[in-house]
């Protein structure tokens, strides 16, 4: 594991009591609320290996709702947020895998609400850091570092459209993955990088032929 700064192994400000049980689990879900764009109606929340044998006493349940809540890993309400998602109307269903994953602090997050649906999953890697490894089927890695998420139809030149437009801007690409379901079909870019990500590029982007959703990750 690579560490980008020191808070990648002190954690971040954070209500604990686990860096990777809390603060990570927090980000994971806040990260699924983001990708929804809107508060969900429903969420199952499945959880693998050590999140499954320890979410209780660690909290990683209440944590994981207080990012469905967009909450921040330092959100004083994260004890209450079991409470107050059932108090906005959220639906919220834990339960327990016994497959065995390949990192043991492992999620999977299904949202619904009337015309709408996401699967997410993600691994708290410890100290607050987490992968994104998987969305709506489409195999990805992404850390939670300023990103942009494109949904497209795979065409020929999108994804030089795509890159094109961050170099107008002068934003620097840090990493990128591009995913397809199969050959000129729906496909996916996740694009992180070095800076925040002005509304004005957002727009640009979305107004590019092919493209569906533009979502900008912010943490």
């Amino acid at each position: 594991m690579k560490y980008r700064s020191a808070f990648d192994i002190i954690g971040p400000v954070m209500i604990g009591p686990s860096s990777s049980h809390t603060a990570g689990a927090a980000r994971i879900g806040r990260i699924a609320r983001t990708l929804f764009e809107k508060q969900p109606k429903k969420a199952i929340v499945s959880l693998y290996g050590s999140f499954a044998k320890t979410y209780k006493g660690h909290g990683t349940d209440l944590a994981i709702v207080a990012g469905l809540l967009d909450f921040d890993t330092f959100d004083k309400r994260i004890p209450d947020s079991l409470a107050i998602a059932e108090k906005s109307g959220m639906e919220v269903i834990f339960q327990t895998e016994e497959a065995v994953p390949d990192h043991p602090n492992t999620v999977k997050i299904n949202l619904f609400d009337n015309d709408n649906e996401l699967e997410l999953i993600g691994i708290s890697i410890g100290g607050g850091t987490i992968e994104i490894t998987e969305i709506n089927s489409f195999k990805l890695k992404l850390s939670g570092d300023p990103a942009i998420l494109v949904m497209h139809q795979d065409r020929f030149g999108i994804i030089s459209y795509v890159t094109s437009v961050l170099a107008k801007y002068e934003i620097n690409i840090g990493h990128m993955e591009v995913a397809r379901k199969d050959k000129g079909e729906t496909a996916i870019m996740v694009i992180e990088v070095d800076q925040k990500i002005a509304d004005e590029v957002i727009q640009e982007l979305r107004s590019l032929s092919y493209v569906s959703r533009v979502i900008r990750m912010v943490e």
